[in-house]
């Protein structure tokens, strides 16, 4: 029996899908964690189209198992505690930085966002708002190549590095976009990045933001590459700079406000705390961390440099960093939760990346690799698999959702220490490759046996209970029994 999240991502996801419209939009709700919707669409199929669509399937290797993703997910429909209906679904509007919000899901300010065609399709595809490519009044010239990808096993990258500035464009060209787009597209939420090197240069963007029709502007204090000193992370890493730019722009627009902060600090307290008193609306967070790859085929003329990562490697630093503003004491002591809200960035693939994010306290949640790689198409499974979760939850709104996790991030030394979690080993599930024996031997604890039977045994009396042996089990055949008391030494 095929494993159904290992067959969907063999997938190549093909633009206009030879196997047909339907198949390649179930496949794709697989790989993106909205298993309702593919199982709803797999079932509407008979098995003539199941065959003809395998068929046509133009894999490298081998085609797609379409006929036996479709039996696996029928058994998902009969899991199903609510019957979804279309025109029941709950809506996800928000309020974010007093704008009302179609969804939490917006484009982050990248190559993703860099003239208007691209946006408008975006935006007509589902994403309810645009944060612009950063516009300066610098000269930028981009390097080629720009981009590297860090690769594990069949994964095609878990990490993402970027050596790209800031917009290319004249800065009249992009607030002209910015003023076409929100014409044209006055429902959505359209916000210009600025990034300036002097008080004048912020303001001046700001003010061109606001004239433009902007819905709010965002204050790029966190590029990690910039060819001068006093720009971008210099920015983001300096409470008394964030302090100034941020009360500067915000006494020159009437527009929300929202710095976007730098990962590449040891705490996002003192930065959040200035954007606070600085009179900032809201938060983004976090732009890419400063790291290097090694990788020949990204050399510039034989050169590496030091650039920003981001994708689903950098998504638990994302979620840290939020928590440090969302769940810090001395924080809602001043009152910052009341005045200013914050807007979700790093390694946001699927709707559970984004429910972590909202989760944690954001309202707004903002993506980037995930589209480069997959493109704006991901919205569908986005919202859908949000709003699924949700209705089978009974919420109605999102808002119940935002912060709701925090209550249970506890310091280290306050989590439970006196009961274990044992392994549990579903037969049926285990094929006998010996990896939970493997890493439990040489990572371990060594509390699995594993003889001639090819059958891997739980030793209680070694055994932690720190699951690695769950973690790397190739076919999920180790679960988790019941907590009970550390055994007695």
């Amino acid at each position: 029996m095929i494993h159904l999240h290992e067959e969907a991502a063999r997938c190549l996801l093909c633009e206009n899908a030879p196997c047909g419209d339907q198949v390649s939009r179930a496949i794709r709700a697989l790989r993106f964690e909205n298993k309702w919707t593919a199982a709803e669409l797999l079932a509407q199929l008979n098995d003539s189209e199941i065959e003809a669509a395998q068929q046509a399937c133009i894999h490298y290797d081998r085609p797609i198992r379409i006929g036996e993703l479709r039996s696996r997910v029928e058994n998902i429909k009969q899991e199903k505690t609510v019957e979804y209906q279309s025109d029941s679904l709950p809506s996800l509007e928000i309020n974010f930085c007093d704008m009302v919000c179609e969804n939490p899901f917006f484009l982050a300010s990248s190559a993703i966002c860099t003239n208007y065609e691209m946006v408008a399709r975006a935006l007509e595809a589902g994403w309810a708002g645009v944060f612009y490519k950063t516009i300066c009044k610098q000269d930028i010239s981009e390097v080629s190549p720009r981009f590297d990808a860090v690769r594990k096993e069949a994964t095609a990258f878990i990490g993402f590095r970027n050596m790209e500035q800031l917009s290319e464009n004249p800065y009249s060209v992009d607030f002209e976009i910015l003023h076409r787009l929100k014409q044209n597209y006055p429902s959505k939420r359209i916000i210009a990045s600025i990034m300036g090197q002097t008080e004048e240069e912020w303001i001046e963007l700001a003010q061109m933001a606001e004239e433009a029709g902007c819905d709010a502007v965002e204050l790029n204090f966190s590029c990690p590459q910039m060819r001068l000193t006093g720009l971008g992370s210099d920015i983001g890493q300096n409470p008394e700079l964030i302090l100034f730019y941020t009360s500067y722009v915000r006494q020159a627009v009437s527009i929300p406000v929202i710095p976007k902060m730098t990962p590449n600090i040891m705490s996002m307290t003192s930065p959040a705390l200035a954007c606070f008193y600085g009179g900032a609306n809201g938060i983004s967070a976090i732009n890419t961390i400063k790291s290097i790859t090694m990788s020949h085929e990204a050399e510039v003329s034989e050169k590496k440099t030091v650039s920003g990562y981001s994708g689903k490697a950098v998504k638990p630093i994302a979620l840290r960093m939020i928590y440090e503003m969302t769940g810090n004491p001395l924080l809602h002591k001043a009152g910052i939760e009341k005045h200013m809200d914050i807007s979700g960035i790093g390694g946001i693939e699927t709707w559970r990346d984004a429910l972590d994010f909202i989760q944690l306290g954001c309202r707004n949640v903002q993506v980037c690799t995930a589209v480069m790689q997959y493109g704006y198409r991901i919205i569908d499974d986005l919202i859908l698999g949000l709003q699924h979760y949700m209705q089978e939850r009974g919420i109605v709104e999102l808002k119940k959702l935002v912060g709701e996790e925090l209550k249970n991030i506890v310091l280290p030394h306050d989590l439970d220490r006196e009961t274990m979690v044992f392994p549990k080993i579903d037969r049926e599930k285990c094929i006998g490759c010996g990896r939970c024996y493997v890493s439990c031997m040489d990572g371990g604890h060594q509390a699995i046996a594993f003889g001639e039977d090819r059958q891997p045994r739980i030793i209680g009396t070694k055994c932690v209970g720190c699951h690695l042996c769950r973690l790397v089990c190739p076919t999920g055949a180790i679960g988790q029994a019941k907590r009970m008391n550390k055994p007695q030494k």
